[in-house]
């Protein structure tokens, strides 16, 4: 991924709960894997540091015996898009802001999804930075992560690069996230989105790391195009600004 440092700002974002209304990987988990109560089990022993999200995230995957076309047919058929999550898109194009896909799911899902959801522009120009999937002939699949880290993809490190420029350099940089893969990533931007009720808001009140809440795509576009027409400052958005400064 490389994003020319002089853009004004880059949107980072998760995808599965975040841009989509549903995490595609928990409903086959759910739906047609072991079940939602061993899959939360999972997410809280990977909150409590007892499991790698890596080894949770392939324990659920294995419970999915359906072939992997048979997956994305059935994924396309349920799961939705953010409501505001097209016009927040449009505006970034005009913008010139980059909208960038950093998924611990898997790219062949998020882009199906996407020409599905928003277009085949949409598609292929948004960056995906995310797992790929390995499908045999058989028809069964295996994810194969990105990375060697106990995250399999360690999402700060597509951030790191930009959060490193030298600051007359660097873009504003936002991420939105809902989830406990997104753990890696929440303290690497200058303002980081959490969803309402979702596991990443728990993980930040627990480590003081600033963030400010979003219940849909509407409220990410309203902040984030305020910031960056000077109208609103990054601090005056944080909602746990008592607990950021600990």
């Amino acid at each position: 991924m490389l994003i020319a440092p002089s853009v004004k700002a880059i949107v980072f974002t998760d995808w599965d709960g975040t841009v989509t209304l549903q995490d595609s990987n928990d409903f086959m988990t759910d739906n047609i894997g072991y079940g939602e109560k061993r899959r939360r089990e999972l997410n809280i022993e990977v909150l409590e540091g007892r499991w790698t999200f890596r080894d949770a995230f392939r324990d659920m995957l294995d419970s999915v015996h359906a072939p992997f076309p048979e997956c994305i047919e059935y994924l396309k058929e349920n799961i939705q898009l953010d409501p505001g999550f097209a016009d927040f898109y449009k505006w970034a194009i005009d913008a010139g802001i980059p909208v960038v896909v950093v998924s611990s799911g898997m790219k062949p899902i998020i882009h199906a999804l996407l020409v599905k959801l928003v277009g085949e522009d949409a598609a292929n120009n948004i960056e995906i930075v995310a797992n790929d999937v390995k499908v045999n002939d058989d028809g069964s699949w295996d994810i194969v992560y990105r990375d060697e880290s106990g995250f399999g993809h360690d999402k700060s490190r597509a951030i790191k690069p930009y959060a490193q420029l030298p600051k007359e350099e660097r873009p504003i940089l936002f991420y939105a996230g809902d989830g406990v893969s997104d753990l890696s990533a929440a303290s690497e931007t200058d303002l980081l989105f959490a969803k309402v009720g979702r596991d990443l808001i728990t993980y930040c009140e627990r480590e003081g790391i600033p963030y400010t809440v979003f219940h849909s795509y509407a409220d990410i576009h309203e902040k984030v195009r305020a910031i960056v027409d000077g109208e609103l400052t990054i601090e005056s958005v944080i909602e746990n600004t008592n607990k950021a400064a600990l």
